[in-house]
């Protein structure tokens, strides 16, 4: 049965990530705002969700290390392995803006989360933890985020990437894009909750700990949608809104979701180790600095590959510690 419900939940999320996408598309070329834009709010907050339900949910209970741990796993999962699979299968373009600015609000994000699971080093505090305080800044600097991202629209539009694919397809209507992608969140939404937990049921039977499946199984299956969403994208040849995707993904896990579950309940990092924050860091300036490697303004198939054998290095040693 929990097999059954793992494949049915992987089903809807493909499906959720394929009428997104193509929702999202439309409500781009129909609002005459770029993908990428799209793809930083629209996609990058929606397929967030599951992370926000975990983490919120986990807050309420006084679980902060499933709420942080979760945050900081997807960003990883995110940066890592989803930019690095989606550029494996088509080269990541970049544009003037996400070098300039796009990006570096995303290596804002993890600096941020840095400073704050080292405050016994910075400060000398009794413990790393993210107070009532801090969660309300990180939610200030949420709305900064999305103040930011609408502004920038205006100017995105003159720096887009030419979709050729675009003038052959057929203008889909506002309101069935607007049916395409609420049905395709709730696909990914409601998958990705099936696959987690059918996923964490088998994990159990088969003897792994809690400890292995709040590293692999929660952190990656919340990040299925994104995951989806980016590869059902680069399929399309669509790769700037999988890059928003990821970015718009990162920045709301750290400022909106980690910010808010703070809010709800003091976060307290205990189980967050610096390998993981440090590995986050190290990942969000590798995608800047890719800008500026090999073919400039482009993530290609080699550090596409970089990214994965980064992430598989960190599970590995993450697991070796347990």
């Amino acid at each position: 049965m929990d097999i059954l419900i793992l494949v049915i939940g992987l089903a809807l999320i493909l499906l959720g990530a394929n009428y997104l996408v193509d929702g999202a598309s439309a409500i781009a070329k129909k609002a005459g705002l770029s993908d990428f834009i799209i793809g930083m709010t629209i996609v990058g907050i929606g397929t967030s969700t599951p992370e926000m339900v975990v983490s919120f949910a986990s807050a309420i209970k006084g679980n902060a290390d499933i709420a942080v741990g979760n945050v900081l796993g997807s960003n990883l999962f995110n940066t890592l392995m989803i930019l690095g699979i989606t550029a494996l299968f088509y080269p990541i373009r970049l544009t003037s803006n996400n070098v300039k600015k796009d990006i570096p609000f995303s290596v804002l994000a993890s600096f941020v989360l840095l400073v704050l699971g080292c405050a016994t080093w910075l400060d000398g505090a009794a413990t790393n933890s993210i107070t009532r305080v801090n969660g309300i800044m990180l939610l200030a600097l949420f709305g900064v985020f999305m103040a930011y991202t609408i502004y920038s629209s205006s100017s995105q539009k003159n720096d887009v990437i030419p979709d050729n694919s675009q003038g052959s397809t057929k203008a889909t209507p506002v309101w069935k894009a607007t049916l395409m992608v609420i049905g395709g969140l709730c696909g990914l939404v409601f998958g990705g909750d099936m696959f987690v937990n059918s996923a964490s049921a088998i994990a159990r039977s088969l003897g792994v700990s809690d400890a292995v499946i709040a590293v692999t199984i929660v952190a990656g299956g919340t990040s299925m949608p994104e995951l989806a969403s980016c590869l059902v994208a680069a399929f399309k040849k669509n790769t700037d809104q999988a890059l928003g995707n990821v970015i718009g993904s990162n920045v709301s896990n750290i400022f909106l979701i980690l910010g808010g579950s703070a809010t709800i309940h003091p976060l307290v990092m205990s189980g967050t180790k610096p390998l993981d924050l440090i590995t986050l860091m190290i990942a969000s300036l590798l995608v800047f600095i890719f800008a500026f490697t090999f073919r400039k303004k482009q993530i290609d198939r080699i550090e596409g590959a970089l990214l994965v054998c980064i992430y598989i290095g960190f599970i590995a040693l993450t697991l070796h510690a347990l």
